[in-house]
């Protein structure tokens, strides 16, 4: 009996003691394996490059107009014919809208008889007064009544004319305000007519940039609704004096709209080009780390056994064309990763290969 349970306190051993010397070489392996650097990281790098930029001033504005107004009717009336249709380009003086004159070409021929009878007796009496047959104050009061009478038919003749309403210039009329038989009453609103070529950027400036500024400047002008289009104008106006609220100096620029794609009221990104060009440093915008406590850019450093990376700080300043302005923190020629850096840490060794994507690939189902 106790021969056997020897036996089994041995053998019990054994297992044991494997056990734990399985345990004890596996975790020997695993600091092995903990203890030997990581693989090099593959990256895409690209050298800090000097370029030559055209500096600029940045503002916002709005499109406007070279000439909108809302066309009205001066005079009362019904509107009897309308002959323009809503979105219509027209010409100046083209005819709009006709108001029905009926009446007033009614109350027109009972004056053109009042003024002819007041011309025929005014002539009568001079002719008497040639003879002396009747005083001078007897041609004075008909010629006061032939007077009257050319005023009335003046005034109607210049009814009639307002009752037809015409486009006061060339441009594009915009949705119909008014229908047929309505009854206008004076100042009521027909239709908005706007001139759209060219068109004006109205946008404003700190008054430092004053002296930097001047009519016939290059501006480009950037819209929503053309993402990555510029639309090249010049200065043509400016205020004569400072806004004392704001500071600043308004401006207006000419833009050429042949084909009528920037409309009044659109939202603008104006860039007042300025004469002289600066040397700038650039990288592409996808090698800088955007954080709160400052951009960094991992910079490659080669090594005799390869190279690694190194985190550092920089100052960025304008973005142009998917590249950035490096103010400060970088010299020419550095390499510095442009993709692949999501996971490095600092000291890590790296591989640079060019063929990564800048930006991730989506994979369909």
């Amino acid at each position: 009996m106790t021969k056997r349970m020897l036996i089994v306190l041995l053998a019990l051993g054994l297992v044991l003691g494997a056990m734990f010397g399985w345990k004890y070489y596996v975790g020997q392996q695993m600091a092995l394996f903990a203890s030997m650097p990581p693989p090099p990281a593959s990256v895409a790098a690209a050298e800090v490059q000097s370029e030559s930029w055209q500096p600029y001033l940045t503002a916002v504005g709005s499109l406007v107009a070279s000439q909108g107004i809302s066309v009205t009717t001066e005079v009362a009336g019904k509107v009897s014919e309308i002959l323009f249709e809503s979105g219509q380009r027209v010409e100046a003086g083209t005819l709009l809208l006709q108001l029905d004159e009926s009446v007033d070409r009614a109350e027109l021929t009972g004056i053109v008889a009042e003024r002819r009878l007041a011309e025929q007796q005014y002539n009568r009496r001079k002719d008497l007064l040639e003879s002396n047959t009747i005083s001078r104050s007897d041609v004075d009061e008909a010629r006061q009544r032939l007077d009257n009478a050319t005023a009335q038919l003046a005034a109607k003749q210049a009814i009639i004319a307002k009752k037809r309403i015409t486009a006061p210039f060339s441009g594009w009329l915009g949705i119909r305000q008014v229908d047929l038989g309505e009854y206008l009453q004076p100042g009521a609103a027909i239709v908005p007519l706007e001139a759209l070529d060219p068109v004006y950027v109205d946008f404003s400036l700190p008054e430092r940039h004053l002296d930097q500024i001047s009519i016939g400047q290059t501006v480009e002008v950037s819209v929503q609704a053309f993402p990555g289009e510029h639309f090249t104008g010049r200065i043509s106006a400016m205020n004569p004096g400072i806004d004392p609220g704001t500071r600043s100096l308004r401006l207006r620029a000419t833009l050429e709209n042949p084909q009528t794609r920037l409309r009044p009221g659109m939202f603008a990104e104006v860039r007042a080009v300025l004469p002289q060009r600066s040397a700038v440093l650039t990288l592409p915008q996808t090698a800088i780390s955007y954080n709160p406590y400052g951009d960094s850019v991992f910079v490659i450093q080669p090594g005799e056994t390869g190279s690694s990376v190194q985190r550092r700080q920089v100052e960025t300043g304008t973005v142009r064309d998917s590249r950035v302005e490096i103010v400060q923190g970088l010299q020419i020629g550095e390499q510095v990763v442009i993709a692949g850096q999501v996971k490095l840490r600092n000291g890590q060794a790296v591989v640079v290969d060019n063929s990564i994507p800048l930006e991730p690939q989506v994979t369909g189902p």
